[in-house]
Formats: C-alpha cells, structure tokens, sequence
C-alpha cells in the first residue's frame, strides 16, 4: 500500500479515523511532508520564518490502524527505507531552539540535497543520513494533543538513528495502535540544537509487527548495523521536562533491557553501562520534554 503525503495531521487525536487496517508483519510506502507543512519552499526567504504557524508543523501522515493491537502490546516498527526529497530548509526560528535567547532573530538556509550531501551553505555539502522525525502511536488520554512535544508514546522523538536499517519498538496505548509518521531529515546532529535538521519530504517503506504484552516504558530503538556513527546497537530512551531525569530514565530503561534479554544482575548492567554506553541527547529543543538516548552495543549482549 501507497499513502500520499496529503493524508495528513497535525494533532495527536485517537478519535482521528484511520487511513487503512494493517495486518501484523505487513509493509507500506508512505509520503512525508516537509515539518512546515507547506509554509516553506524552494525558494522562501528569512523573513518567511518568522511567521511560521506552529500550528501546522510536523504534520504526521496516519494513522494506521494495527489489527489486533491493544494497550500493553508493543508496536515493532523497521524501516526499510527513507527517500528523501533533493531539497530541504534549515532555519533559526524566533523563541525556539536551545540558544533562542542568543540567537533571536530569524534565519533560513536551503540546501540541494544530492549524491554529495546536503549543500547547506555554499561548498560546505554535510552527509545525508535520512531519518524519521517524527514517529509515534495514538496517546490514550482524549482530545488533541500537540505533535510538537515527544512523550512515551513516540511522536517527535527526533532520534536521529530511527532510519533505513533501525528497528523501533512503541509502546501502544489505545485499540488498533493508530501509528502516525512524518518529520523526515535528510540530516541532523544529536540534540538538534537549533531546533531544525534538514528538513525535507520523504518517502517512508516500513514494516510493522506486533508484540504482544511487550509494551516498553519509553520507546527503544536497535540502530542499523551499518550505520557509520554508531554500529549496531540497543538504544534506550528518557523523555520528559527535566533533563537530568530523563538521563536517569534512559539509563534505567536500558538496565531494564539488559537485566531481560541476558538475566545479568542489575547491579552488573548498571556498571556494563557505565563502562559501555553513551549517553546521547537526541533533542533537547522541543519543548515541554526532551529526548536522552542510552546506546550499548549489541556484541556486548550476544
């Protein structure tokens, strides 16, 4: 199945019906929309940033319904491959971003994405590695909520592993799942510092399975083993307001993992992270809550 970028929404809502039933192991291609939704193009300019409608960003094509998924199952998601657009944006938004308070005033770059990088200033091409910005389940309290903030449910987790070769695991919190995803880059760093990567269209092949009763506390990534910056490796995620506790929670979550695929104690994962492990910030600019990852090697778990 094929779903056009259209199909799309900018609210986290579970009421919201979904595009299509997908069967446990089932593929799809699915179109993304760059994250202004459409209020940026080829040929924008600065002052355009300035009037970004928050509204209408990161909009996220679903949901999908899971047939058979239920609260406490765990939404098994591999990505297959993410086809970026040849073109994308980067900006400084006014009031966002970790150094808003520095950087105050707007400013735009758009990059040719091509075979030799994404150009984001002239001569200066950085390597295009394609990721999934945004990717989550349905949140089971009712209404809509922002697609802005990430939570355990996944959303705009802006983990910049979730690309071609990863695998994610969700959490899911209502009947049916409803996985939306959107948000691609063709780029970005760990934390996302300005609060924008590359941001592109895409073209998104996953495949989703189902867990049963395995629902993660947070979302876990396995990254993709030919992965350049980071091999494979199980990765742990902490997420909320408080930066220093959603560190302590990424480290507990993958304790928690390592103590059940191998029976080690949890006192001798504790001390494997400590020796083995990298803390990474993933995002740290979309407010309320932020994003540490927690990365161990999977050889150290064979």
């Amino acid at each position: 199945m094929h779903f056009r970028r259209t199909s799309a929404h900018n609210a986290w809502d579970n009421a919201i019906p979904p595009l299509a039933v997908l069967a446990p192991g089932e593929e799809i291609t699915l179109e993304t929309a760059e994250s202004s939704g459409g209020q940026l193009g080829r040929d924008s300019v600065t002052a355009e940033v300035a009037d970004l409608d928050f509204g209408r960003v990161n909009p996220v094509t679903g949901p999908f319904r899971i047939e058979g998924a239920e609260p406490g199952d765990a939404l098994v998601i591999d990505v297959l491959e993410v086809e970026v657009g040849d073109w994308g944006w980067t900006a400084c938004i006014p009031g966002f971003g970790l150094l808003a308070d520095q950087f105050p005033d707007p400013h735009l770059r758009i990059s040719t994405i091509g075979a030799d990088g994404a150009e984001l200033l002239p001569g200066l091409p950085v390597p295009v590695v394609p990721m999934i910005g945004t990717i989550g389940t349905a949140p089971p309290e009712p209404g809509e909520h922002s697609i802005v903030p990430p939570r355990r449910w996944g959303g705009n987790l802006d983990v910049r592993h979730i690309g071609p070769g990863a695998r994610l695991i969700l959490p899911v919190g209502v009947e049916g799942a409803l996985l939306s995803v959107g948000d691609a880059h063709a780029a970005m760093g760990d934390g996302e510092v300005c609060g924008t990567g590359v941001e592109t269209d895409a073209a998104v092949r996953l495949r989703v399975g189902l867990h049963r009763g395995g629902a993660p506390r947070t979302p876990v990534v396995h990254t993709d083993p030919r992965s350049q910056r980071t091999g494979a490796a199980l990765a742990t995620t902490g997420i909320g307001p408080d930066l220093m506790e959603a560190t302590r929670d990424a480290a507990r979550r993958l304790i928690d993992e390592v103590v059940a695929r191998t029976g080690m104690h949890p006192v001798d994962a504790y001390l494997l992270a400590s020796v083995a492990a990298d803390l990474k910030i993933s995002e740290v600019v979309d407010a309320p809550n932020w994003v540490v990852s927690a990365h161990l090697e999977f050889a150290l778990l064979s």
